[in-house]
């Protein structure tokens, strides 16, 4: 009985040593090594019975090829355990690279995000800046021109002032008279020249202090030589005129003579050519100094 127990386990050894020469078989594998050990198996019972075993050996035998064709049926289990483990750990494996791969995705979208939203920011605080900036320099350029504008008013009021004379009531209406009778034909800067010119001359030392002794001074002006001054009728343009000269509105350039000369005669054509500055010609008129 031991020499037929020690053979066959001498011929499993064998047949696993040569059925498993990896660590890793298939299924398939270990059937057809179940497949050798069982027909081993039958040949040795037919050799040791037909050499004269007893019942007894055969039930052994019996007992001990069933034993092994058990191990190798639990067998067959294992490699399919380790497949489905093999698949199931590649399969998570699988998993785990694609939630990194996505993990990696959001993460990059994430500072992509976080980038674009500081950009956007920091483009929007520029912008702001900028805006806060050219509000600025326009309530600056403003100021500045509201200041240089008062200047140029304040500087004209002043210029104003040192052109404005005294008068009295009978002057005033003395250079209406004058005014009319001179330049009524003339549009509004032709009028107020003629009353700047008054002006001038009683501002002038070398001519009388007043607007009446001015105009009546002999040989000056030929409304008084002739009378017409005495006839004119003095229009609403005429008085307008004559207080924003008064008021100081001057486009004379300090001109103390005027004269028309169409209307003048050869002997005073020839003084101011002769004698006189010649300034400028308005409206029928020119202007000496």
């Amino acid at each position: 009985m031991f020499p037929f127990y020690s053979f066959l386990q001498t011929m499993m050894q064998v047949i696993r040593g040569l059925a498993m020469p990896v660590v890793k078989v298939t299924k398939q594998m270990y059937r057809s090594t179940a497949v050798i050990t069982t027909g081993c198996t039958v040949i040795a019972v037919v050799v040791f019975t037909a050499g004269g075993f007893g019942a007894g050996g055969k039930s052994a035998l019996t007992v001990f090829a069933e034993g092994r064709f058990e191990e190798s049926e639990e067998s067959l289990e294992e490699p399919e355990a380790e497949g489905l483990d093999l698949i199931t750990e590649a399969k998570i494996q699988a998993e785990l690279t694609a939630l990194r791969q996505e993990s990696r995705l959001v993460g990059e979208r994430l500072v992509q995000d976080t980038v674009r939203q500081q950009e956007a920011s920091e483009k929007a605080k520029a912008e702001l800046e900028a805006k806060k900036q050219r509000i600025q320099e326009e309530k600056e350029a403003e100021e500045r021109a509201r200041a240089e504008e008062e200047a140029r008013r304040k500087a004209e009021e002043e210029r104003r002032a040192a052109l404005r004379i005294p008068y009295t009531s009978q002057d005033y209406q003395v250079m209406l008279k004058i005014v009319q009778a001179e330049a009524g034909i003339c549009d509004e800067k032709g009028r107020i020249l003629v009353a700047n010119v008054i002006m001038n001359r009683v501002r002038d030392d070398d001519f009388p202090d007043s607007i009446t002794e001015v105009v009546y001074q002999k040989n000056q002006f030929s409304p008084v030589l002739d009378g017409s001054i005495d006839r004119v009728q003095v229009t609403e343009k005429t008085v307008e005129c004559v207080n924003r000269a008064l008021s100081g509105e001057d486009y004379s350039q300090g001109a103390l003579y005027f004269m028309n000369r169409g209307r003048s005669e050869s002997g005073a054509i020839r003084f101011f050519d002769g004698k006189l500055t010649y300034l400028f010609s308005h409206d029928g008129h020119e202007f000496f100094k």
